[in-house]
């Protein structure tokens, strides 16, 4: 097939993102097929070849059978791409709309968990003025006990992330994450493993063996998830075999929970007694062939030439499901 594969985009990951594409092009084309480098400017144009890509609905694009976007965070991984792709009538690889828009924001995806009593820590959203949130925040993060983490809700790779031990730190450490985000979303800390596992499919996804992190740092950051000797990945993860199918159970039940299709890396804490939280789910986690989510499954029998083919197939079997529910 002729596939576009998308990458760059506007958001704080643009260069997390043309790493993450240009792997995937590279997978794609060792697994057979043309690939077509589509960089998303921070702009906003989408760029192919050196020239701007002209976007209009029933043009295709660039005479592609599918695209693959690789896009990570806002105006990528948030539901906006794949809006647009739909508008286009262009097949493509991930999660719909709904998934992307649902998951890539944490207050959202855990309130929708929540209702299912899905397990998880708890949480609430920082008041900012003029926005939403909870005035009676303070007291409800004084609940949740010291440290916590203050986040920006619509952000990945750890960006703007700031793990808060003293109450007087609490607005300067909201203040980071909004410079990113409105919506700011504060986390009870857990000590526990953090395990993670990759999903792939549509109506019947199957989970990976689950990975532990061992972070060199503090914590999991932004240096220790992309700079070289950052962290280890464990695979399987060191805790047990009941656990372990509790982790892939869940993943998978959290996948199809948010309506997800094609993929996802489900993000887990794992305390010392066993108890499984889930933390998040990334709908297009970091995709090099040294990511996690690729790591997981080739040591789970998938190779990564092969995962990005079932991806792109997985992307045009759900535009044909989709096609007989048109209006």
């Amino acid at each position: 097939m002729r596939v576009a594969v998308l990458r760059g985009g506007r958001s704080s990951e643009h260069e997390v993102s043309l790493r993450s594409g240009a792997s995937v092009g590279a997978g794609l084309t060792e697994a057979g097929h043309e690939v077509v480098d589509v960089v998303v400017e921070r702009d906003g144009r989408w760029i192919a070849d050196g020239e701007e890509v002209e976007l209009k609905p029933g043009g295709g694009l660039l005479g592609c059978d599918a695209a693959f976007p690789v896009m990570h965070g806002p105006y990528g991984e948030d539901g906006t791409v794949q809006g647009a792709l739909e508008v286009l009538g262009i097949p493509y690889a991930g999660p719909g709309v709904l998934a992307a828009a649902t998951t890539i924001d944490k207050l959202t995806f855990k309130r929708l968990l929540a209702d299912r009593g899905v397990p998880q820590v708890d949480f609430c959203q920082a008041y900012l003025p003029g926005g939403a949130g909870d005035p009676d925040w303070r007291r409800q993060v004084e609940a949740l006990g010291l440290p916590v983490w203050v986040k920006p809700s619509r952000l990945g790779s750890s960006v703007g992330i700031v793990k808060v031990e003293d109450l007087k730190d609490l607005d300067a450490a909201v203040i980071e994450a909004a410079r990113h985000d409105p919506r700011v979303i504060v986390e009870a800390h857990c000590d526990g493993l953090e395990v993670e596992c990759s999903v792939l499919g549509n109506a019947e996804p199957q989970a990976s063996l689950p990975g532990e992190i061992d972070a060199h740092a503090d914590w999991y950051d932004y240096e220790a998830k992309y700079e070289a000797g950052g962290m280890d990945l464990v695979v399987p993860a060191r805790i047990g075999d009941d656990v372990t199918e509790r982790v892939r159970s869940l993943a998978v039940e959290v996948f199809r929970a948010l309506d997800c299709t094609g993929l996802a890396r489900c993000d887990f804490f794992v305390t010392g007694d066993g108890e499984v939280l889930v933390n998040e789910l990334n709908t297009l986690p970091g995709f090099t062939e040294t990511s996690v989510y690729s790591r997981l499954f080739e040591a789970s029998g998938i190779p990564y030439p092969e995962l990005c083919d079932r991806l792109i197939r997985l992307g045009l079997e759900r535009a044909e499901t989709q096609k007989q529910y048109e209006f």
